[in-house]
């Protein structure tokens, strides 16, 4: 767990220095490809990481007890569990990029601060929606009972532990992408905006309270996106 953390608030860190200055507010350039996949991944464990760590240590105290018992259990691999998890997400960043920069090629909608700032509003009650649904009902609860997955579905060796975190990432990916979406649409390069989406995603996944977690970050994306439409230059102060 104190990995766990102090790996996210070393990437909050680096990621508050990548970002310097590129925060443009909604629909923020996300750079260059290999720039914007560095940045990706770090800014994934500072935001997954908090929220991600019951799993982590979940399938970490069952490796343990695996090894006390004399069952294979290389060393190493909840390290490569994180890396599946991760290598999960990052598809999801890619085919997010790839729709980006397709769309923003194709149309000058996202020049448009009228245009971009309706498309932004869209994507937002999009997400609130979202929560709403018996899809993100399903994937939240995968992610909030980590013991439920992981003896369901552990498999021996590196292998295993990769498989095994890209099935949780793809779980992940499945409860919290309308959020991500979100994120994109109202300034991905915006540590205030990181900072916010990240803190949903760990409330619906951590506290007790799942359907009050999910139902108020529902009605938080409404009320954003009720700003975006009205006052946009309120939520400016959001890009720290």
């Amino acid at each position: 767990m104190a990995v766990l953390l102090v790996l996210a608030a070393a990437s909050w860190i680096f990621t508050s220095t990548q970002l310097a200055g590129m925060d443009m507010g909604r629909w923020s350039d996300p750079g260059p490809l290999g720039f914007f996949v560095v940045t990706w991944v770090v800014m994934l464990a500072a935001m997954m990481f908090p929220s991600v760590a019951p799993m982590v240590v979940a399938y970490d105290r069952i490796q343990h007890h695996r090894r006390s018992a004399g069952r294979y259990a290389p060393t190493g691999s909840t390290a490569v569990f994180v890396a599946g998890y991760l290598l999960a997400w990052t598809a999801f960043g890619l085919v997010a990029y790839s729709l980006y920069m397709v769309v923003a090629l194709a149309s000058a909608f996202f020049g448009s601060d009228q245009g971009g700032r309706y498309l932004a509003v869209g994507v937002i009650l999009l997400a609130a929606v979202y929560q709403l649904t018996p899809a993100k009902s399903v994937s939240l609860m995968k992610c909030r009972t980590p013991l439920d997955f992981l003896l369901h579905r552990m498999r021996p060796g590196y292998r295993g532990a990769l498989l095994m975190g890209v099935e949780h990432g793809a779980w992940c990916v499945a409860c919290c992408w309308a959020l991500m979406t979100a994120l994109f649409a109202l300034g991905v390069m915006s540590l205030g905006w990181m900072a916010l989406i990240g803190a949903f995603i760990a409330a619906e996944k951590m506290l007790p309270w799942k359907r009050l977690a999910n139902r108020s970050v529902a009605a938080a994306l409404g009320v954003i996106a009720l700003v975006v439409a009205v006052t946009p230059a309120a939520m400016d102060g959001m890009g720290m």
